[in-house]
This record gives C-alpha cells, structure tokens and sequence, in this order.
C-alpha cells in the first residue's frame, strides 16, 4: 500500500520574515568621519552605528609604570539621546556611566585586542569610539564588527603614512546574537525578538574559527546542552557571513 506523501514543514516567519539562520541586510559606509584615522557606519538591520578610530602617541601611565611593551586598545560605546523610541539620557548628565555601557566598551575593547598584534602596534593608544545612531538591537555586536572594519582602515592608514613597520593586524573578529524566541533558535535578534527572547546569547569569534568571548542569559528560563549546541552552530554561520562582509567592505 501506497505512502501518502507527506508534507513539507514550511518555516514559521520570523517579525521580519527571516528565515531561523537569516542575518538582516548588513552595509558598511566607510570613511564617514574624516578626521578619524578609520571609520565606518554600520547599518545592520535597523541598528546604524558609527565606529570611528583615533590615535593617540603614548600609552596608558599604567603600561609605563609596569613595564609594558607595545601599544594598547580602547573603546568607548554610547547610545546618542534619540537612538531609542524613548529620549536616553545622556552619561554625562548623570556624572557617571551607565553599568551597561560600561560593560559594552570594555567587551569591545577585548575583542579588538585580539585583532592586533600590540608590540607591532607600537606605543600608541588606539581609540575605537562607537556611537549608536538608531538601535533595533544587536548594538554590541554591530560595534564590535563595525569596530574591526575601522581599525582595519586605520591600519591601513598608518601603514600608507609610514608609521607602522610591520602590519599588526592578526585575524579578522565579529560578533552577532543568538536566542530561543518561542523554542526557536534564532540568530541575528531584532529588538522585538530580543525582547521576547528566553535565552540571549552574543558570540565574539575571529577569521580562525576561535571564540573570544561567549555572553549566554537565561532571560527567568533555563536552556539545555542541545540548545547551546544549536544556537553555538547558527552563531558560526552567521560570524561567517559578517566576515565575508568586513573583507568585501574592506577590498572596496
């Protein structure tokens, strides 16, 4: 007797109509800041963020004062007052920076340190400034992968200015998120997905395959081995996609 045919399983749209492991449309407008050594505008989705790279000379006093060869990596990250549905305020307004912010520029500090080779730097302080324009989530990670594509370029301009010896880039680094939205592991959260979502987790790898840093929540839920395991594979594919995406920005 006869099999009936069974039918196909058609994907559940996502709020964009994404598939699972479908990153938003990514564009990189480099050199929007002019007086930056390296800058790009990432616009990912509907996050847009501004990453701009300077220079500074000398190295922190605490590299003196401990003996510290080579250069060092910085980041300072910030949400502008009409980047969100609602007016954020300002850190400055407040005297101190928000933890959140803190965090996030410490993170991206990390993970632009892994990208150079800091005694090829030399003793300079490298400042990766991000500027969030337009949030939809995925602020974090659109900087960090914003970031390297603006230290690149600066990298790039130094070397074309004479002042690097040796080209101290290492290996390209990226980073997106992941989660369970309703059951589903989903990469690449817009913010009404971020929002819903029962586990969040952000992926920082390189161009080696290698994780940097790995930031996993339960947002009031647990989640299993087989999940991590499954949205650790969509984290890859996606981190894939983002670094063809800096080389091609980077080849224009």
């Amino acid at each position: 007797m006869a099999q009936p045919e069974s039918t196909p399983v058609t994907p559940i749209p996502r709020v964009d109509g994404r598939l699972p492991a479908q990153l938003r449309p990514l564009r990189f407008q480099n050199d929007v800041a002019p007086y930056a050594t390296g800058s790009t505008l990432i616009e990912w989705g509907n996050t847009r963020v501004i990453c701009g790279v300077t220079v500074d000379e000398a190295v922190p006093r605490w590299m003196k004062e401990q003996g510290v060869t080579g250069g060092w990596i910085t980041a300072e990250y910030s949400m502008l007052p009409y980047s969100t549905l609602q007016r954020k305020q300002r850190d400055i307004t407040k005297g101190k920076i928000d933890g959140r912010s803190q965090e996030i520029q410490r993170l991206i500090g990390r993970a632009m340190r892994t990208a150079i080779d800091l005694d090829k730097l030399g003793t300079r302080t490298i400042w990766v400034d991000c500027d969030v324009l337009q949030a939809d989530g995925g602020t974090r990670t659109a900087a960090i992968t914003g970031g390297y594509v603006a230290l690149a370029l600066a990298m790039r301009k130094l070397a074309a200015e004479g002042k690097l010896s040796e080209n101290p880039l290492r290996r390209g680094v990226a980073a997106v998120s992941v989660g369970i939205v309703e059951k589903r592991a989903l990469l690449d959260l817009c913010y009404t997905e971020d929002v819903a979502a029962s586990v969040d987790l952000n992926l920082v790898m390189d161009s080696a395959g290698e994780f940097i840093e790995l930031q996993g929540t339960g947002e009031e839920a647990t989640f299993s081995e087989a999940q991590l395991a499954e949205m650790l594979a969509l984290g890859k594919i996606g981190v894939q996609e983002l670094l063809a995406a800096q080389k091609a920005a980077l080849a224009g």
